[in-house]
């Protein structure tokens, strides 16, 4: 049996079913990928350090297409709830399945340039795209 006591905890429960109503949806998304993040073992996007080999999950927000030094590149910017990543494999002009929206699990080296997370070429798991 539970220390607490009944009101109490009927309290807590309408307390985050009130805050879950209030919260914006950028909120919720942001608590649900966190959520995620845990249950898949990965690091949290913002708890990453300089040169530091993690596995990440997240969503694909954005996908872009850009020259590096000549090279193509493809950018994408993973966000899970905590802070962004960016994304980038080098020589590549597309890959399928990777486009906003997606959610992706990266493993890698984390790069910090100008203040911003980078992991380049990373090995990746495309997600499932409804709820598992």
């Amino acid at each position: 049996m539970s220390a607490v006591p009944r009101s109490e905890k009927s309290v807590g429960r309408f307390r985050r079913m009130l805050d879950r109503l209030s919260s914006s949806q950028e909120d919720l998304e942001s608590e649900e990928l966190r959520e995620d993040a845990e249950t898949a073992g990965c690091i949290r996007i913002g708890d990453c350090h300089d040169r530091q080999i993690v596995t990440v999950t997240g969503t694909l927000r954005t996908v872009t297409l850009r020259p590096r030094a000549g090279v193509p590149a493809l950018e994408a910017e993973l966000f899970d709830g905590s802070a962004a990543l960016d994304v980038v494999w080098l020589g590549r002009r597309s890959i399928v399945g990777i486009e906003p929206g997606r959610r992706l699990i990266a493993s890698g080296r984390i790069s910090m340039s100008r203040g911003r997370r980078v992991l380049f070429n990373p090995k990746y798991e495309l997600r499932p795209l409804g709820r598992e």
